[in-house]
């Protein structure tokens, strides 16, 4: 079992494109790829769009449904596990979700948006309430939607779980090129781990998305990224892990401030002896 990862980046031109559409696009692009690579990655609701609130109901599909199936078929054709968002039916409930479907055709993941940033968001999604990491080629992998990755407690509590990527399909639009730019290193830097940020570029409707999807390893440095529609590729090592967190002990150092505070002197100045504060 070899410690390094062949990872993509699926950077999609934003297109008015249906499901399917989509999906020939990404099988060109992964035939273009002729077959070197373990892992695509696709960004936020790449199957419906994004900013198609009008269609969000109307595209969504159930687990396992119609284009699950393609989806399926496509990664079991060119041999790489692909991480995709879609809106997913369930019940009366729609969710932002992501899949991954492995080299088999196999879904082995599933994950759903834990936070929604927006009032546009919170009227068409409901919220999911898990964590999600698995296993794939030897490496732990954990799924985090877009406005899940900018919390570092999201991201701490999936190192904490032991994951050494995390994914996170997104749909950033330009006027928060600060999170690309500086959040998700930041994120990968203080966890000493890969984190994969999988974008959009060109316009959706009124939306200018950002691209510079990218790969930022566990010293916070950028790997690869792009502003076009491309395979944005990396090699990653679970050694560069391993030197890094030897390097620079955050997640051990961190444990301190986990249930026992360190220092042990300070409190918050209104609070009171046998009381919390308000």
């Amino acid at each position: 079992m070899s410690s390094a990862l062949r990872a993509a980046i699926y950077q999609y031109e934003c297109r008015d494109e249906s499901p399917a559409e989509r999906l020939q696009r990404l099988d060109r692009m992964l035939g273009a790829s002729q077959g070197r690579l373990d892992l695509v990655i696709c960004p936020e609701l790449f199957l419906s769009g994004y900013n198609v609130a009008g269609k969000i109901r109307q595209l969504a599909e159930t687990q396992g449904g119609p284009f699950a199936q393609a989806a399926a078929a496509l990664a079991k054709k060119h041999g790489t596990a692909v991480i995709y968002g879609y809106p997913e039916e369930a019940g009366a409930a729609i969710y932002n979700a992501a899949t991954c479907i492995d080299r088999d055709g196999r879904t082995i993941a599933h994950h759903r948006k834990l936070r929604l940033p927006n009032a546009y968001e919170k009227s068409h999604f409901a919220t999911g309430d898990a964590y999600t990491l698995f296993e794939l080629n030897g490496w732990i992998i954990a799924i985090l939607v877009c406005y899940d990755v900018e919390f570092p407690e999201a991201v701490r509590a999936c190192a904490a779980r032991g994951a050494q990527l995390v994914v996170a399909p997104t749909a950033l639009k330009k006027e928060w090129a600060f999170v690309a730019r500086s959040m998700i290193p930041t994120r990968a830097f203080e966890n000493r781990f890969f984190v994969a940020y999988a974008n959009y570029c060109g316009r959706e409707g009124t939306f200018e998305y950002l691209g510079e999807s990218c790969f930022a390893g566990p010293n916070g440095r950028v790997i690869a990224g792009g502003s076009m529609e491309a395979l944005v590729t990396a090699e990653l090592s679970l050694a560069d892990i391993a030197t890094a967190r030897q390097a620079l002990t955050y997640l051990e150092d961190c444990k301190r401030f986990d249930g026992s505070p360190h220092p042990s002197r300070g409190r918050n100045p209104r609070a009171r002896a046998g009381r919390n504060p308000r």
